[in-house]
């Protein structure tokens, strides 16, 4: 991008970061959303409870300006800050809720962490960041070296290297890093873990605006139903094709790695219980930063799997014909409002006739009316003769979720996470169907889960059919992992 004055006044116009910087209320609005979405890596928070939030906090603000500052209700704040010319805030609604929802912006977090780097900072280290570059130019050079001699040449290289340091560390001369390069490597990761968390979010903004232009485009679409499924496909395959979602998909594939989870967790206690990066007083939520990662990385997913969910409703056929004419009137109206999205007409756009509650004066009211009870005389009890088998009462299937809770807490006593399949395969389901129904409930609400939709694993159990042969059954549903 030109840094030119036509340039940066655009933004300094239309760029919801730069205009957040401007507002007079910059201060709260950046201590606020930083308290509650960046430093506990929140994704979204219902509408109720972040403005129960903001409501402490304008009342803890109100105790030290006085009464006069920031007299609005702390949900007219929260609609502010979502509106489109503010854009700090996400506002939606989940699918089958109507309770609104709220997300950090992409620009909020970028203004958030510029706003971070303005502090001044006791030690600020260039060793790691040089050695970082040099390996990312060494990577680049070999990673596109197509002659085997050089290749091989550089692979001899990097084993004599190795060997002469094996060498060294078996006679004794072991090299450690002092405090200062401790302390200089721990603050160019912790950066770089900041980092990756903003992209995670700039990432799933890029899938919602992919999800927009669908939309859009759905709406003024004039053509074939074949012709456009063909366009969004496209578009679709392109998004996932691109360097991003190349570069998003390997890092989910790295991430989701129990070996590299595993390890990841040892790393992280080794270096944060060394002295000098003790003396640099690290976030307490340092120690499961990839947990975060792999969180933020999740609503990436959501995302993606409700773009193609969209799609794939899009395709049933026998909808698109039996509400055709709806759709027709419906895109009718949404072409006119994007049409008009961006030069609103003046005036009031709408009018509501006797926008007033009737009056019902309590004269008009009917007065009580106690309830007739029925009077029931010559009641004869009747009891039946009838010979019930009551064993159907004991053939009941009835899940032990406490069993299967105990199960999964046990699993994850030695390991970081684990999958439904393995959890299967080392405790076979008793009932079936309903257990495995069970298992995915629990994943939801009392466990932490991860669901790769990417990714499907066949899950197989015995059961007896009516005739009281053996079968097997299968089920297969997309990678559950269960984490710890």
């Amino acid at each position: 991008m030109t840094l030119d004055f036509s340039t940066l006044d655009a933004l300094r116009t239309h760029h919801p970061a730069w205009r957040l910087l401007r507002s007079d209320h910059a201060a709260l609005v950046a201590s606020f959303l930083h308290r509650v979405f960046v430093a506990p890596n929140v994704r979204a928070m219902a509408a109720a409870d972040l403005a129960e939030a903001l409501e402490d906090e304008l009342y803890s603000l109100r105790l030290h300006l006085g009464e006069a500052a920031f007299p609005r209700p702390a949900l007219d704040y929260l609609n502010d800050w979502a509106a489109p010319d503010k854009g700090w805030l996400r506002k939606f609604y989940k699918p089958g809720t109507d309770e609104a929802q709220f997300d950090l912006t992409p620009a909020t977090e970028k203004a958030i962490a510029w706003l971070a780097q303005l502090a001044e900072r006791q030690f600020v280290g260039t060793e790691s960041r040089l050695l970082t570059l040099f390996d990312l130019l060494k990577q680049m050079s070999e990673g596109s070296e197509a002659d085997p001699a050089k290749r091989v040449a550089e692979l001899h290289r990097k084993r004599d290297e190795i060997d002469a340091e094996i060498a060294r560390v078996v006679a004794g001369d072991v090299p450690m890093l002092d405090d200062t390069a401790l302390k200089d490597r721990f603050q160019q990761f912790m950066q770089g873990a900041r980092e990756l968390l903003a992209d995670f979010r700039e990432v799933e903004h890029n899938f919602r605006q992919l999800d927009r232009r669908v939309r859009e485009r759905i709406a003024l679409w004039e053509g074939s139903k074949g012709a456009l499924l063909e366009n969004i496909m496209g578009e679709r395959d392109a998004i996932t094709d691109s360097d991003q979602g190349k570069s998003f998909r390997a890092f989910w594939d790295f991430l989701l790695s129990s070996r590299r989870q595993e390890e990841l967790t040892g790393l992280l206690d080794r270096v944060l219980a060394l002295p000098a990066v003790a003396d640099l007083n690290p976030d307490t939520r340092t120690r499961r930063v990839h947990y975060d990662w792999m969180e933020a990385g999740e609503h990436t997913q959501r995302t993606v799997a409700a773009l193609s969910q969209q799609l794939r409703r899009f395709l049933d056929d026998r909808a698109w014909l039996e509400n055709r004419r709806i759709m027709d009137i419906l895109h009718g109206i949404e072409s006119k409002a994007l049409a008009l999205r961006d030069a609103p007409p003046p005036g009031s756009p709408m009018a509501i006739a006797e926008a007033c509650a009737d009056i019902e004066l309590a004269m008009e009211r009917p007065l009580f009316t106690p309830a007739i009870k029925p009077v029931i005389a010559d009641l004869v009890v009747q009891a039946g003769d009838d010979e019930i088998d009551p064993s159907a009462l004991f053939e009941q299937v009835v899940v032990d979720k406490a069993r299967l809770t105990r199960h999964i807490r046990h699993a994850l006593q030695d390991r970081m996470q684990i999958t439904l399949s393995e959890l299967v395969a080392t405790q076979a389901l008793e009932h079936g169907l309903a257990e495995l129904v069970a298992y995915l409930q629990l994943g939801s609400e009392t466990f932490v889960t991860v669901v790769d939709e990417n990714t499907v694993e066949p899950i197989r159990w015995q059961a007896v059919a009516a005739d009281g042969v053996a079968l097997t059954r299968c089920a297969r549903l997309p990678r559950v992992v269960f984490m710890r």
